[in-house]
């Protein structure tokens, strides 16, 4: 189940700095954002979705940036469209490893609607790009008074806990270089195309290896021709390749995503946000 969220759409969110009569210390942002981007928003009835139209705020992440942070309770639940979040576990100590990955395909701080209100993970973003988002509180509500709500999030968090479970299992009992690849193609669902911004030492956080492995198991992929790696910039340039040399884990979570919620092939197969009705055009600026 490749989740191929705004790859080929005719829209784009654009960036640009000042106007030429605007004052040079102030910069206008311009999202040209769709809430059916993200493919858990898409896949709710007509009716939640035009509610949610008019709740959901778009939001600009960067690199880095931490959404939600261990031990705390979350303002805000995040639908990403074209970035990636970690889901890392962190330990007493600090260190972390990532437990899960979340693009379009889902939503990040379950906690705030199955009651948990805070965990011991952190939420941060390892892609930049665009998202939108709720409050807390308001999720909680619509999952509490609308069972569609309520029966996707379900779904969703029975995927996501999937994912979660395999992570495990694979960190124990497969390779570096097979939780590479693993890594890549879970990245590539959520981006599509072929390129990635990723340097060894964020591999090596996210998997919770040594940053000297992470180099060796690149070097091993390179030479073998599947992917070209440059200044933190991946390439991958056989795909197949990769998928032959990863472990089942990978087929796993794609297999689960795909029983659990088919709708959000059949949203990703059929959106056309510009022909639309329930996705009217949303342009908003912000300086």
């Amino acid at each position: 189940m490749t989740f191929s969220c705004g790859v080929g759409l005719p829209f784009s969110w654009s960036v640009f700095d000042l106007c030429r009569q605007a004052s040079p210390e102030r910069k206008i942002v311009i999202f040209d954002a769709y809430p059916a981007e993200n493919l858990l928003v898409s896949s709710l009835p007509d009716s939640d979705q035009r509610r949610w139209h008019h709740l959901l705020e778009p939001v600009d992440l960067q690199l880095g940036q931490v959404l939600s942070e261990s031990g705390r309770t979350p303002s805000h639940v995040y639908f990403p469209t074209t970035t990636i979040v970690s889901i890392l576990h962190v330990l007493q100590d600090g260190s972390s490893t990532e437990v899960a990955m979340v693009g379009c395909e889902g939503v990040v701080g379950i906690s705030s609607f199955l009651g948990g209100v805070t965990t011991p993970s952190r939420s941060v973003v390892r892609s930049a790009g665009q998202g939108f988002r709720l409050p807390a509180g308001l999720i909680q509500e619509e999952f509490e008074r609308h069972a569609t709500v309520k029966q996707l999030m379900l779904k969703y968090t029975q995927a996501l806990m999937c994912q979660m479970l395999q992570n495990a299992v694979c960190n124990r009992h497969h390779s570096v270089d097979q939780h590479i690849c693993r890594c890549l193609l879970e990245s590539l669902d959520r981006l599509g195309g072929n390129e990635l911004v990723m340097t060894h030492e964020l591999i090596a956080q996210m998997l919770g290896v040594r940053r000297s492995g992470v180099t060796e198991a690149a070097l091993k992929l390179q030479a073998a021709g599947l992917i070209r790696y440059h200044s933190g910039h991946i390439t991958v340039l056989d795909r197949r390749g990769l998928e032959h040399r990863s472990c089942e884990c990978h087929a796993v979570v794609k297999g689960e995503y795909a029983r659990l919620l088919p709708d959000l092939r059949a949203a990703s197969d059929s959106f056309s946000p510009r022909d639309s009705a329930l996705v009217p055009d949303l342009r908003l600026v912000r300086s």
